[in-house]
């Protein structure tokens, strides 16, 4: 297996698109999740809808409905250029994509492991006197760990892959936008590359199997030490 140091570039870019749309996503999932599954409110049905849109959508439309927002004509582009940002066709964009992608699988882990909490710990925690908050932050949170962690590996395995949204809103562009699912089609797209197409698959599968194995491990320590 021969790597080239694009390839290393591509490698890189993609751990680091996919951690940092997984880290800014999650405190916004379980916010989510927490208001889906413990809120009783006018047009629930209508946020979870939207929340697993991105599920059955193409990613390229995804892709494509980022482009127009972002972009300098968009609504949350010129808003961001008032400041001198700009997403599109930047490694930030790619995160976006991935998030917006990733965003209902994260939800769904967290959802499931707070609708598996024990409601008479929650009626415990209320008939003591302590506020939302508190038992928000002392048994919500720890008690959703499991699916946090559930949510969060899943996530950042779909970041690695994914394709159709990010090549839209941030390119294809060696050593600043091109993760390994674009490196991969151009080597796909070239008839010398397959060699090197190959490589980078299987450096794909390693990380992927590397991300869920750990996430077996710590769940599995999480559920000894639950029993303990």
């Amino acid at each position: 297996m021969h790597l080239t140091p694009e390839d290393f570039s591509a490698i890189a870019l993609s751990i680091k698109i996919a951690i940092t749309a997984t880290v800014i996503s999650l405190p916004v999932g379980f916010a989510t999740a927490w208001l889906m599954v413990f809120s009783h409110f006018r047009g629930k049905v209508l946020l979870e809808v939207l929340i697993n849109l991105p599920l059955t959508l193409p990613p390229v439309v995804i892709g494509y409905f980022l482009l127009l927002m972002l972009g300098r004509n968009g609504w949350i582009g010129v808003f961001l250029k008032s400041f001198g940002i700009e997403l599109v066709f930047t490694w930030k964009a790619a995160v976006v994509a991935s998030a917006a992608v990733g965003f209902p699988l994260l939800v769904r882990s967290i959802r499931l492991g707070m609708e598996s909490i024990d409601h008479q710990l929650l009626q415990a925690s209320r008939s003591l006197g302590a506020p939302w908050y508190d038992t928000l932050a002392t048994v919500i949170l720890p008690l959703s760990l499991r699916g946090m962690l559930a949510g969060s590996s899943l996530m950042f395995a779909r970041s690695l892959g994914e394709f159709g949204a990010t090549i839209i809103v941030a390119g294809n562009i060696p050593g600043l936008t091109q993760t390994i699912p674009l490196a991969i089609y151009d080597y796909a797209s070239s008839p010398t590359g397959t060699a090197m197409a190959l490589s980078l698959c299987i450096v794909s599968v390693a990380l992927s199997v590397s991300v869920l194995f750990l996430h077996e491990v710590i769940g599995k320590q999480l559920e000894h030490g639950g029993k303990a």
